[in-house]
């Protein structure tokens, strides 16, 4: 998939997508899978690339981008992730040095928040309630975190499980 899309994915986003996806986290966040028929990720990637692509983003605030958000390809905003709130969650890396940021845009504004910070420990922030995608956009729910399968399959039925207290 990486090889398909010209992107290379981080390591733990990897680790995670595999152990886990697909999944609705916490009732707001998707991840997704490589080889899901449904909640494909290569496929909601590409879709999610066509879609910011296409909107009207040159005014956006966009960190390492001056001239507005690149996206898809070895150089652009790769998504990782998105809630049901219409924020979405993207991968770069910088050319020159090969460093890896996140950026996180809420559907409601054009301008996007870096992380300079590893998938796992984004993700670990989101889950203590901090604000991750952007300001005022933190989400806590008390209690282990509820996982929801997404049927990687039509007759796949869902199912829930609950992880670790925190």
């Amino acid at each position: 998939m990486e090889r398909e899309l010209g992107v290379s994915l981080p390591r733990d986003y990897k680790r995670i997508v595999t152990g886990y996806a697909p999944v609705q986290v916490n009732v707001h966040l998707f991840l997704r899978r490589p080889s899901a028929e449904r909640w494909n990720l290569g496929q909601w990637m590409k879709e999610t690339v066509t879609a910011f692509t296409r909107s009207n983003l040159t005014d956006a605030q966009c960190p390492g981008f001056p001239e507005g958000p690149l996206f898809g390809g070895p150089d652009g905003l790769v998504p990782l992730a998105s809630t049901d709130r219409g924020e979405c969650l993207f991968g770069v890396a910088d050319a020159p040095s090969g460093d890896r940021r996140l950026l996180a845009c809420n559907g409601d504004e054009q301008d996007f928040h870096e992380y300079r910070m590893p998938f796992s420990e984004w993700l670990y922030r989101y889950f203590s309630g901090e604000s991750m995608f952007g300001p005022g956009s933190a989400v806590f729910y008390p209690g282990p975190i509820l996982f929801e399968s997404l049927p990687m399959a039509t007759s796949t039925p869902l199912t829930t499980w609950y992880g670790p207290e925190r």
